[in-house]
């Protein structure tokens, strides 16, 4: 009896080999796409190993490893004296072929914050990834710093000599007990300094057993929704405000409120009409990014509307450290008697915020929650960071690079404002800055608005429009939003001064060409 005929059952043409790369997992992968796309369905008979090999110009070996990687995950199987075929799995073909590259492209296009396509009826979407859909944060800029991005600090000034030979000295001998897993509230020589630190130069009379290492300033933010918050409640933000941490707040389920801010900050008579208001989130030291400084009796009044509702504050004091005059404030926090102000702190705007290194100040009975919804997200943070940066404060690095911090933010914010423009139609002039490292300027409508930031845009100066800073329900008229929020600390002055010069020149273009802008 004549053998039967080989008949395989793909074209081996069809496979393309990249003769540079690994054959073997090529191989590999172009069956097993094969498989699951349908081209080789169940109980399929494949070519032995040598018939193939020879087909596609391979070495036997390498037709075996692929056929091996294949065994080991149940693609194919062996019967004994029969050959090898495409495993049995009843109906594994069709739902591939006709469901997987429907629902990965539904599933892309559903999940994606970008995207724009509708989930299928057959589909059960999660509540919090159609909340994403809405609630997301736009792609990080990537680029160097340039003036005048907000919410970078002086990156040339930091000492990275410095930093870089203690990291080198925690790795070069690290201890043994330190390499497995760590406390999740953080390292615990970190926290007493911070505790330290904050009791001595902030006023705020905390302890270590307070603190909770976080990964910035948003994880902390994150942290508190998660765990203060039930779908439902209301939180009450600032508006304009920090739009991240509203995001973070309506991810958990949370009916984000935007309340209004004057000269004060937080208006809290408006606070108290919000109903089932669970959580203000506030920037009281600077306002983001209004700049205003939140009063002493308007802190009073928030904190008796804690204590009254039983609600909770978030006091995000992100560039505290910036004051310009005198000492920094004593935060919301040091006037809490009955404990109801979670404090987040971060070391992203006094080093760099791709450190990825903030804390939290907690109510001790809300210390053991934080450490334990901190193990179950990430059971701790890195420890060599922490290490690094408490040896970089104990040595004294860290209020020596603070103070020059300071110093420079000043002289960059002056020749911010030597150079600022005093003959631009509805642009107003350059406020005095007591704190921070932004600064808000007004603008007469949103079109201007718009413009202004096009244009700087054209000559390579970057700044960010108020209006993007509120939420989009706002009662507020659309022209009432507009201004400008421009950071003057991330580039040196000779850099300000030469941005100045470019915007000066592109804004001033602008009275004879857009009679949008003619005042």
């Amino acid at each position: 009896m004549s053998e039967r005929p080989l008949v395989l059952p793909f074209d081996p043409a069809g496979i393309v080999l990249d003769r540079h790369r690994g054959l073997s997992q090529q191989l590999y992968q172009a069956l097993r796409a094969r498989v699951l796309d349908g081209r080789l369905s169940s109980g399929t008979r494949l070519p032995a190993t040598r018939d193939l090999a020879n087909r596609l110009a391979l070495s036997r070996n390498s037709v075996v490893r692929a056929y091996d990687q294949l065994y080991a995950e149940g693609y194919i199987e062996s019967r004994v004296g029969d050959g090898t075929y495409v495993t049995r799995l009843e109906k594994l073909s069709t739902q591939l072929s006709t469901g997987l590259s429907r629902r990965l492209s539904t599933d892309l296009s559903t999940f994606c914050v970008e995207g724009t396509g509708d989930p299928s009826s057959e589909e059960r979407i999660s509540e919090p990834l159609l909340r994403l859909k809405k609630h997301h944060l736009a792609p990080p800029k990537t680029s160097a710093p340039r003036a005048f991005r907000v919410g970078i600090p002086a990156f040339d000034l930091f000492p990275f000599d410095v930093w870089a030979k203690l990291q080198a000295g925690f790795w070069r001998n690290p201890d043994p007990a330190q390499l497995g897993y760590g406390d999740p509230a953080g390292e615990p020589v970190l926290r007493e300094l911070i505790a330290a630190y904050l009791r001595r130069s902030r006023g705020l009379g905390c302890t270590a057993e307070q603190i909770v290492i976080t990964s910035g300033a948003q994880q902390a933010i994150s942290l508190c929704a998660q765990l203060l918050l039930q779908a439902g409640d209301a939180v009450a933000v600032e508006n304009p405000g920090y739009r991240a941490a509203g995001h973070a707040f309506a991810l958990a389920g949370a009916k984000v409120v935007g309340v209004a801010v004057d000269q004060d900050g937080m208006d809290c008579n408006r606070l108290a009409q919000v109903a089932d208001c669970r959580l203000a989130y506030v920037t009281p030291a600077h306002q983001y990014p209004t700049g205003v400084t939140m009063s002493l009796a308007r802190r009073l009044e928030l904190l008796a509307w804690a204590e009254r509702s039983n609600g909770w504050i978030i006091e995000d004091d992100y560039d505290g450290e910036y004051r310009y005059s005198g000492a920094p404030l004593s935060p919301l926090a040091a006037l809490d008697r009955s404990g109801r102000v979670l404090y987040v702190g971060t070391f992203g705007k006094i080093a760099f915020p791709a450190l990825r290194l903030g804390y939290l100040v907690l109510p001790p009975r809300l210390v053991p929650a934080f450490s334990q919804g901190r193990a179950l997200a990430v059971r701790h943070s890195e420890v060599g960071s922490q290490c690094v940066m408490a040896e970089f404060m104990a040595q004294g690095h860290f209020q020596r690079h603070i103070r020059r911090m300071r110093k420079a933010a000043l002289s960059r914010r002056n020749v911010l404002k030597a150079g600022w423009p005093v003959d631009i139609a509805g642009l107003g002039p350059m406020p005095e800055v007591a704190a921070g490292l932004h600064v808000k300027v007004d603008v007469d409508n949103f079109a201007r608005e718009q413009e202004l930031v096009a244009r700087a845009e054209e000559v390579g100066v970057e700044m960010s429009p108020l209006s993007g800073y509120w939420l989009p329900d706002s009662d507020v008229p659309v022209d009432k939003r507009a201004g400008l929020v421009l950071g003057f600390a991330a580039v040196p002055e000779g850099e300000i001064a030469e941005a100045m010069m470019k915007l000066r020149k592109a804004w001033r273009a602008l009275r004879g060409t857009s009679p949008l802008l003619q005042g």
